[in-house]
């Protein structure tokens, strides 16, 4: 195993699909490590599946890259198109015996599984091919296979799983290209791998077996092999793998849901890999901690309200300049119009109050319901409660005072707890209808945190057209 050089990692992911939470995780942790170590992050799209592979499901992948911050060195690397060189190395092999003819059809293969099946023995086909002399081969297509040895034990130093041995009797002789002409999975990855120069295997431990059989072809190569590290996958609540059934979502439906990009980052982390106790942290915090010992060799659960609560975190610690700037692309990724330059202004001033509470993007735009709105507001049905006529008169009492008053929140609040003392009530009875005029809304921020925004002209306004309506 080489130790030499700089660190290099890779995601490899099946465009078949949209980019799921378990490879976001496997890519961050990828990204994590060779980024900490001044090394290269390489991306590889495992598209030989010609049936399943699509240019959708590989450009929402790159998206969800991109949302996600894990940039990758050079140009993503197809595999498909380096089938030639998958063929070239089986030839390789075959050439210096480390691989064989086998004309075995597949009815003879299903037909010899059965059969050992039902004498109770092993499944594992045996080709009948594998010593047979070149004399003996007919003029027919042929598959070649790996010539595993047959004794003796293959063992996997992993960085998360330890020390792992299989017995070489349990792993068959491979086919490395098919009887079309057409390379397997397990010699495709071991060539690429080698040829991208990948010194750490990150990965599902799903893949722990495929480590396996693919070490003998490294060695049946004289390559050197790469460190492995396999890591848990990552169940739902009840302790199952991760499944739609569990609500799970691919990346670009966690970025429509409004999540911030370093949040998911964060959380990701936290999914099978501790630093302490930590729970929230930064990207850079991640990069200087990140390290293969620090994966835990149990699985990790989703937990959405864990999600919730970092996001929440991250979203009141952020700079309020890049909050509203992700909050302009996320408005934009989900299809959503811009903001108009009144509406960002207004966003701008009130974003220190906006995030105190939020967890998500929509929280804040919720929130944000009283700049996004334009006169006239229309209140909804439980604000519309808090403007009877004797709330209105009151609003229309409190509406000089504010006009005279110093636009400050000493003033606002003088003003307006002055007139609720007059008036012999608490202030919580005028804060409803002021609520409702100034947002169309009963559950907002402070009234004097909106008024502030707001200004004086556009709060007035509002008022009077509470008040001095029919």
């Amino acid at each position: 195993m080489s130790s030499q050089g700089p660190v290099v990692t890779r995601f490899a992911p099946s465009p078949t699909g949209y980019l799921h939470i378990g490879g976001a995780r496997t890519a961050l942790f990828n990204w994590l490590y060779a980024r900490g170590r001044g090394g290269k992050f390489l991306l590889r799209i495992e598209d030989t599946d010609r049936a399943r592979s699509t240019p959708e499901a590989t450009e929402a992948i790159l998206e969800g890259m991109q949302w996600l911050g894990l940039d990758h060195d050079g140009e993503a690397i197809s595999q498909f198109a380096r089938a030639e060189r998958h063929r070239s190395v089986a030839h390789e092999l075959l050439a210096r015996g480390a691989a064989y003819k086998c004309f075995a059809t597949p009815d003879e293969i299903a037909a010899a599984r059965e059969a050992a099946r039902a004498a109770g023995r092993p499944i594992l086909f045996q080709s009948p091919w594998r010593d047979a002399p070149s004399e003996n081969h007919p003029e027919a297509p042929f598959a070649i296979r790996l010539r595993a040895p047959r004794q003796g034990e293959t063992v996997i130093e992993d960085a998360v799983q330890g020390t792992v041995r299989f017995r070489n009797e349990t792993l068959d002789d491979m086919i490395l290209l098919r009887s079309d002409g057409t390379p397997t999975y397990m010699l495709a990855v071991v060539v690429d791998d080698h040829d991208m120069g990948i010194t750490h295997v990150i990965r599902g431990d799903d893949h722990l077996n495929n480590a396996a059989r693919q070490i003998l072809i490294y060695r049946a190569l004289g390559w050197d092999v790469p460190q492995f590290a396999h890591i848990p996958l990552i169940h739902g609540p009840d302790g199952r793998k991760l499944s739609k059934r569990h609500g799970a979502l691919g990346v670009a439906e966690y970025r429509a849901l409004g999540y911030p990009a370093e949040a998911m980052r964060n959380y990701l982390a936290r999914l099978g890999w501790s630093h302490g106790d930590d729970e929230f942290f930064t990207t850079a915090q991640a990069l200087e901690w990140f390290d293969l010992t620090g994966i835990n060799k149990a699985p990790a659960r989703f937990d959405a309200r864990k999600l919730d609560n970092l996001s929440g975190q991250h979203i009141r610690t952020m700079n309020d300049a890049a909050l509203l700037r992700e909050l302009k692309e996320w408005r934009a990724a989900i299809g959503e119009a811009p903001f108009t330059p009144e509406q960002e202004e207004g966003l701008r001033k009130a974003m220190p109050f906006l995030k105190e509470r939020a967890k998500k993007f929509p929280d804040l735009i919720d929130k944000a319901h009283f700049v996004l709105a334009t006169r006239p507001i229309i209140p909804d049905q439980k604000a519309s409660a808090a403007l009877d006529d004797v709330s209105r008169g009151i609003l229309k009492q409190l509406t000089p005072h504010l006009q005279n008053a110093s636009w400050n929140r000493e003033a606002l609040e003088g003003a307006a707890t002055r007139l609720a003392e007059e008036k012999g009530m608490k202030f919580g009875r005028l804060a409803a209808p002021l609520r409702a005029a100034l947002a169309g809304r009963s559950a907002t921020p402070s009234v004097f945190d909106m008024m502030l925004v707001l200004g004086r002209d556009e709060t007035i306004a509002r008022l009077k057209d509470v008040t001095e309506r029919d």
